[in-house]
């Protein structure tokens, strides 16, 4: 699969803290792992999901495009159609959907 929860997870974020490290530390994942998977979806659709600067002195950060925005929230409801529709078929075994 191109695209998962995991990724998702990710781009949204980088879209909040403005950097690849930082989003990684908040996922429990290491620089490396974060910067592969940025890496790997840049490569994956036609437009980037993701610019990055290199830090060091002056900064640098990274930025989710309008693109890879659209792209998480597409991926979003895709998600929530699917649960709904979960619930509506495992309805009749008194299964409950929402829980991990």
């Amino acid at each position: 699969m191109v695209l998962g929860p995991g990724k998702v997870d990710l781009l949204e974020a980088i879209g909040r803290t403005g950097s690849i490290s930082a989003a990684g530390r908040e996922l429990g994942m290491s620089y490396r792992r974060a910067w592969l998977l940025v890496d790997a979806l840049n490569h994956m659709f036609p437009d980037v999901l993701v610019t990055a600067a290199p830090g060091g002195s002056h900064g640098g950060g990274a930025k989710l495009t309008d693109y890879g925005r659209g792209v998480a929230a597409a991926y979003r409801r895709v998600e929530a159609r699917a649960r709904a529709a979960m619930r509506e078929e495992l309805a009749p075994f008194n299964v409950r959907v929402d829980q991990d």
